[in-house]
């Protein structure tokens, strides 16, 4: 049965936190950043978590996911309506599982336990934790790139083709590694830091992007030959095979903050108001980002007859020093911005989950950089093919199916109802399960991961697909991993309410 000192304390709108936080301080799997956020501290606002979206969309990896599709063929409304879909059904588990976050003022890993297990939850923590340290790395290496465009435009050729090493001159490493040392300055000051960045940042980050356009419409004699220019898919059978995985790709883009706005949301004034901070900011920023991506990246096929994907490379293409500069010392600030909260909060908490008596949040963010460097982004972003069909859409698949466990068990099966002591006790309490582990959550997620993904081909997967006979399922990868975890865990329900009342 449930163990509690005390009964927790209920706002009259419905948040809960711990009247007496004394039988969890000794566990070993608390620590003062895994603890529920008192009320008093919970002070987001509306505004805060627009901030938050505007940030965490408007940087280059969101401008290179639009610009890819034009890449692959689509043309501006292809393109717009591709992401733009994605985003709202993103939306969708996104918000079920931020309630919890305002709720109970717990980080998206504790949350993960009341369904995975005490120890359990260290599984999809770390699987989440290892994404974000690679889309960190990638975040990481354009920002560099456009801080080595910005730096070669001062001093000239000797900076910008300087000798190589690994293929790459040796000014572009030195750009990276100062950016990646710039980003760990600021997580080691903690999540209040974060804040105050994306409240100050967010109005700034469009500016770059912006000029982009405007000077690509004027060189290209305004909207009439970027809106003119025809797909290459056109809209039948080629358009329709290339817009599913593309569409999968687009969700996947944020199927990791769909999982771990908890992390965000638990500092929430009110669900209210972090619902509508979010409803306001994912879907209106992404929106203009890609539309802005689009636009550009289509001029730019127009004005060099290729598809410019890379807002760096296209940038230094410019005349105007000036313009450029402007742009991509924007540019730079919003990808400080998004690397910070999108792929640095989650991975510190993740890790910090792991062992919580050994890992800060703030030793968790140096973790995350440092295995961001090691798994090589560079070669991640290479290749719009890769960037979309192959990383995105395989990971995507992999965590919509914890997505699946988290919305069964939360809305469904537990009604939103958590006893909060018992998500950090050791040995005992709800969440203990076997051995701390809850094995049916983890079948659901396996079972999802591996119908989503199994089919997994291209790129660098078997062109008859990892396992053939699921291959078709790969092109619908998201839908089939959330579907699969969420029913598969439902059909556990009773045997896992028995359970956890024990």
């Amino acid at each position: 049965m449930a163990v509690e000192s005390s009964p927790p304390q209920v706002t009259p709108d419905g948040r809960v936190e711990l009247s007496d936080a004394g039988p969890i301080k000794d566990s070993r799997f608390f620590n003062p950043e895994l603890a529920p956020v008192p009320v008093e501290q919970r002070t987001w606002t509306t505004y805060n978590f627009f901030a938050l979206w505007m940030g965490m969309a408007h940087n280059i990896p969101s401008y290179t996911l639009a610009a890819s599709l034009i890449a692959i063929g689509m043309d501006w409304v292809q393109a717009f309506v591709t992401i733009t879909l994605g985003n709202l059904i993103v939306l969708v588990p996104m918000l079920l599982n931020s309630h919890a976050g305002t709720k109970y003022g717990i980080p998206f890993p504790v949350f993960a336990r009341a369904f995975y297990g005490i120890r359990g939850a260290n599984l999809v923590a770390l699987l989440r934790a290892f994404i974000a340290c690679a889309w960190f790395g990638i975040q990481t290496w354009v920002g560099g790139k456009a801080l080595h465009v910005i730096i070669g435009r001062l001093t000239g050729d000797g900076w910008t083709k300087a000798s190589q090493i690994g293929g790459q001159p040796w000014t572009l490493w030195l750009c990276f590694f100062g950016f990646w040392v710039v980003q760990m300055l600021v997580i080691w000051r903690g999540m209040e830091a974060i804040r105050r960045f994306e409240n100050w940042t967010a109005p700034l980050v469009s500016i770059g992007f912006l000029i982009l356009l405007g000077y690509v419409l004027v060189k290209a004699g305004g909207f009439g030959p970027i809106l003119e220019t025809p797909s290459k898919l056109g809209w039948g059978p080629d358009f329709w095979k290339v817009f599913f995985p593309a569409l999968m790709g687009m969700i996947a883009f944020w199927s990791t903050l769909s999982l771990n706005m908890p992390d965000f949301t638990r500092f929430g004034g009110s669900q209210r108001k972090q619902a509508v901070g979010q409803i306001l900011g994912l879907p209106t920023t992404m929106s203009f980002i890609a539309i802005v991506a689009i636009l550009t990246t289509s001029g730019a096929q127009a004005l060099y007859g290729e598809a410019i994907w890379d807002p760096a490379d296209l940038a230094s293409r410019f005349d105007n020093t000036f313009l450029v500069i402007i742009a991509l010392v924007s540019l730079v600030l919003a990808t400080i911005s998004a690397n910070l909260a999108a792929n640095v909060v989650s991975p510190s908490y993740d890790f910090s989950n792991a062992f919580p008596r050994k890992i800060t949040f703030a030793i968790g963010g140096l973790i995350t950089g440092v295995i961001g460097i090691v798994i090589q982004p560079w070669r991640l972003i290479s290749d719009p093919n890769i960037y979309i069909f192959a990383w995105l859409g395989f990971y995507g698949g992999l965590l919509a199916s914890v997505a699946g466990v988290f919305v069964a068990g939360y809305w469904v099966i537990k009604k939103t109802h958590l006893e909060l002591t018992d998500l950090y006790l050791d040995g005992r309490g709800a969440y203990w399960f076997n051995g701390g582990w809850n094995w049916r959550a983890v079948l659901a997620t396996l079972v999802g991961s591996v119908l989503a993904v199994g089919g997994a081909h291209g790129g660098p997967f078997p062109a008859d697909g990892l396992i053939p006979f699921l291959k078709p399922l790969y092109d619908y990868n998201w839908v089939v991993g959330f579907a699969a975890g969420f029913l598969v865990f439902l059909a556990l329900k009773d045997n896992t309410a028995k359970e956890t009342t024990r």
